[in-house]
């Protein structure tokens, strides 16, 4: 593993174990050039996905940038981030589960709606605007009123 600090090569491993989902190793490591110590996670992955964007591209699947996404919906919330990871976690899962190569982005986002609903109203809301392109005041008012009339159901 190359060291993020120096480049150099070599690393060794000090410290492994499992995360609290089970779903990856974090691993302790220190550089054997610079002696500087980092982490990285070790995770499985079933098949190489590709998503298909609106505008007929295709890129690779990016864990992160998912993660990231959520993360952002749930700035400044009441959300665990062992909640957040779970919830992509799952997703990932379901997505590489699904035996197809290519999953569009349309699928993808409502994936993450579905767990956000469950998380956090306000966190579901702010990805829906991102997601369904929200360009005026009442496009928030509607949904928001969709949710909150969803929760009292």
């Amino acid at each position: 593993m190359r060291c993020p600090f120096c480049g150099h090569d070599d690393s060794q491993v000090k410290d492994s174990r499992s995360t609290e989902d089970g779903a990856a190793i974090r691993r302790r490591r220190q550089c054997e050039g610079c002696a500087a110590r980092f982490t990285t996670f070790e995770r499985i992955q079933l098949r190489e996905l590709w998503v298909l964007k609106n505008e007929d591209r295709r890129e690779p699947f990016d864990r992160e940038k998912l993660l990231r996404s959520v993360s952002i919906a749930a700035r400044k919330r009441p959300v665990e981030p062992a909640r957040i990871e779970k919830l992509v976690s799952g997703i990932q899962r379901r997505l590489e589960t699904l035996g197809e190569a290519e999953v569009t982005s349309a699928r993808i986002g409502e994936m993450v709606m579905e767990g956000l609903k469950g998380l956090d109203s306000v966190a579901y809301i702010r990805f829906a605007s991102v997601y369904r392109d929200f360009s005026e005041a009442r496009d928030f008012e509607a949904f928001a009123g969709q949710v909150e009339e969803a929760g009292r159901v």
